[in-house]
């Protein structure tokens, strides 16, 4: 089934080119259905290549998904153009009066600041917490991830010695739980940031559920007990060359950065990545869409009840 998307998004000629089924509005109107409403908060400069990446897994599932685009009102990015911005984004103060199935809140290059510091952070604070009473499910990745279980539980994050960079092994701890149905025991994930989670707090949080690990990389999928809080500290939605370009710009600033482990085949740059993280990172969309937002969002959103859970803003998990 197809994923709704306007008829000018540049994502829409991609992905029709890569057949992964969209469906323009004016298609849209002529169906007799409900699609889910799936609205993305994206803080990513490289908006429109995040677009992409997110669209491209949201269409691979079987269910209809009409999307709606949000950015920051209290932070105008730079690195897309306004034109772009204006055509196909909403600001949280647009949308706040709407409802919707499931949110997903993207990563953001600010994970070595304070979160007090980052110049958005008390409307993403506000945004959060909208979420919990606006969308039945919340799909929180990387740097997000972090934000919100500092939000909710007040657990905060450690900066590391060096970038954690890569493509990292995880290992599933609860089989049982919908969202890793049909994973192996061992999967990959895109890797890229500075620091991690606490995971003494994360684990001593009874609200949360560690349901994958990595060695390497640490742990790497969080689910709330209710379902309704999914955090994902890597990026699973990245595209073959995501690390690549990261890697070649980093070097051309100067920066210090180690080339991205287990990425390259023999660990030789010059030769094109090796993707292994495709296929879970289906699956992990899939799940999400269907076990905690097709499969228990009301048909009509206005009955939706908030979430209610021991996690609070500003509340410290015991």
């Amino acid at each position: 089934m197809p994923v709704k998307i306007p008829d000018a998004l540049p994502a829409t000629r991609i992905l029709s080119q890569e057949n992964i089924f969209v469906m323009t509005e004016r298609r849209s109107a002529s169906q007799d259905i409900r699609p889910l409403k799936i609205a993305i908060l994206n803080l990513m400069p490289t908006k429109e290549a995040t677009e992409t990446q997110l669209l491209r897994l949201i269409g691979n599932t079987p269910l209809q998904v009409e999307i709606t685009l949000l950015r920051t009102a209290s932070y105008a990015s730079t690195n897309t153009s306004k034109t772009h911005l204006d055509a196909f984004y909403k600001t949280f103060d647009e949308a706040r009066t709407e409802l919707y199935d499931g949110f997903i809140v993207t990563g953001a290059p600010v994970e070595l600041m304070d979160f007090q510091d980052v110049r958005y952070w008390d409307e993403l604070r506000a945004i959060m917490d909208w979420a919990d009473r606006n969308a039945y499910s919340t799909l929180y990745i990387c740097w997000a991830a972090q934000a919100a279980l500092y939000h909710y539980y007040g657990i905060g994050k450690i900066e590391l010695p060096r970038k954690m960079f890569g493509v990292f092994e995880h290992r599933v701890r609860d089989r049982n739980n919908r969202l890793v149905r049909g994973f192996d025991d061992a999967y990959y994930i895109p890797v890229s940031r500075h620091t991690a989670v606490n995971e003494s707090a994360l684990y001593a949080c009874p609200d949360l559920n560690v349901l994958a690990v990595s060695e390497e990389s640490g742990v790497g999928l969080i689910l709330s007990r209710d379902g309704r809080r999914v955090f994902a500290t890597g990026h699973s939605e990245y595209d073959a060359d995501t690390l690549d370009k990261e890697y070649r710009r980093d070097i051309a600033k100067g920066l210090p950065v180690d080339k991205p482990r287990h990425y390259y085949p023999a660990d030789d740059e010059t030769k094109p990545p090796m993707v292994r993280w495709r296929s879970h990172a289906s699956l992990l969309f899939q799940n999400w869409l269907n076990y905690f937002v097709y499969q228990e969002t009301p048909y009509d959103l206005g009955t939706m009840r908030p979430a209610a859970r021991s996690g609070g803003a500003g509340q410290a998990c015991e």
